[in-house]
C-alpha cells in the first residue's frame, strides 16, 4: 500500500531535518561557543595582564578553562543525543584531546596575526579558526553516532 501524500509529508520533514542536522549542530556549537569564547578572552586578557606576558602560556590557560565548560555544555545541549546527556571522563580526555587541534589552531592563528594586528583582533581571529577545527572534531569524532551502544561490564558508567 502507497502511503497517501499526508502520510508522506511528516516523514519527508523528518528526512529533511536530518539532512540538515549538522546545521542545527553548528549553530548550537556555534551559541554554546560564544560564551565559552568571552570566557577564554576573558581569562586570555585577565592572564596576560596579571599572571604572564606571554601570549601563549595565557592563550593555553584561557583555553583549559574554556574547553571544559565547551565539553560539559555540549554534552548536554548540542550533542545531547550522542552523550545520553552524560558526563564520562573517557569522553571528557576524547574531547580535549581533539580540542588540541582547534588550541594548535587558535595559537598559531594568534601569533602569526599578532605580528600585523593589535593582539584583541588577532585573538578575536583566532577564536574564529579554533571554531572551525573545534565543530569539526567535535561533530565527525568526538561526538558521532555510534552503530551499537555496548552493555554490561564493558560500558562506562555517567559517574566515572
Amino acid at each position: 500500500m502507497q502511503p497517501s501524500n499526508n502520510e508522506g509529508l511528516p516523514s519527508r520533514i523528518v528526512a529533511a531535518l536530518r539532512r540538515q542536522a549538522w546545521v542545527f549542530k553548528a549553530m548550537s556549537f556555534a551559541s554554546i561557543g560564544v560564551v565559552n569564547s568571552l570566557v577564554d578572552l576573558g581569562l586570555f586578557l585577565l592572564a596576560l595582564r596579571y599572571l604572564t606576558a606571554s601570549l601563549v602560556a595565557a592563550n593555553i590557560l584561557s583555553w583549559c578553562v574554556a574547553v571544559s565548560g565547551s565539553y560539559v555544555m555540549n554534552s548536554f545541549i548540542t550533542f545531547a543525543a550522542e552523550s545520553g546527556r552524560s558526563l564520562r571522563w573517557r569522553t571528557y580526555a576524547t574531547f580535549v584531546a581533539a580540542q588540541v587541534l582547534g588550541l594548535v589552531a587558535s595559537t598559531g592563528t594568534l601569533v602569526a596575526a599578532a605580528l600585523v594586528m593589535p593582539v584583541l583582533p588577532a585573538k578575536l581571529l583566532a577564536i574564529g579558526a579554533a571554531f572551525l577545527v573545534n565543530f569539526s572534531m567535535s561533530h565527525f569524532v568526538v561526538f558521532r553516532k555510534r552503530a551499537t551502544v555496548p552493555s554490561g561490564p564493558d560500558r562506562e558508567s555517567s559517574t566515572q
